[in-house]
């Protein structure tokens, strides 16, 4: 049986190895950031504290013989894990988008469990080989940091040619707009666009509203995060 000092030290040390890695995932803007990561990782590491202490809380007969598999707390810390990481990937049109995200949480859960089983070092290296992929490997990736991700929804008249002269407005702005979602009720004169858009920095959301509110036959735009 280790310490309780051990025993906290172990969560602490795995709450602070996610907490960098969500940390990273805020400087991104991802939804799924420092508070997320932190808590899967600590998570992890107190059930693996448990799964391989619980046994000497027990009060169990010392002059008996009692046997414990260790390894199925853990084993269910790795399946369960996959439900939270799904949840973070989302599909819009043809975009998926969290799938790295998904990862980083699957990540920082076998962080959580290395730094619960007393494996500080491996889980030092998790993490730094999990930021090296994170930041320096992002450079080989279609990334921009100098553009803002953004989900946007216009609903506006059915005009001829409407939806070509936003695309081109939008295009002529530095908005990037790999795929749009169209929807239009046939007992209505009006249509809806959804898309993932990707804001130039310089023109930012309050620009990208300007912009579009300016244009004719638009009634509602809304604009929010997106991971």
């Amino acid at each position: 049986m280790i310490s309780h000092i051990e025993m906290i030290s172990r969560i602490v040390v795995g709450a602070a190895l996610g907490g960098v890695i969500g940390f990273e995932r805020d400087l991104h803007g991802r939804q799924a950031g420092l508070r997320t990561h932190l808590i899967v990782s600590m998570a992890s590491a107190t059930f693996m504290v448990v799964s391989s202490q619980f046994i000497f809380f027990q009060n169990y007969d010392p002059s008996r013989h009692a046997e414990v598999d260790v390894s199925r707390i853990a084993a269910s810390v790795v399946s369960g894990i996959g439900f939270l990481a799904g949840g973070s990937i989302l599909k819009t049109g043809a975009t998926i988008q969290g799938l790295t995200t998904a990862a980083g949480l699957w990540l920082v859960a076998a962080i959580g469990l290395c730094a619960g089983s007393g494996m500080y070092i491996e889980g030092l290296t998790a993490t730094t080989i999990g930021l090296i992929a994170l930041t320096l490997f992002r450079r080989f990736e279609n990334k921009n940091d100098k553009l803002m991700l953004r989900y946007v929804s216009i609903i506006m008249e059915d005009m001829p040619d409407k939806i070509t002269g936003i695309m081109e407005i939008l295009t002529s702005a530095g908005v990037k707009v790999p795929d749009f979602d169209y929807e239009r009720k046939t007992d209505s004169k009006t249509i809806g666009l959804t898309f993932n858009a990707r804001i130039p920095l310089s023109l930012g959301v309050n620009g990208l509203i300007a912009l579009l509110e300016k244009q004719v036959g638009i009634h509602h735009v809304h604009i929010r995060l997106r991971d």
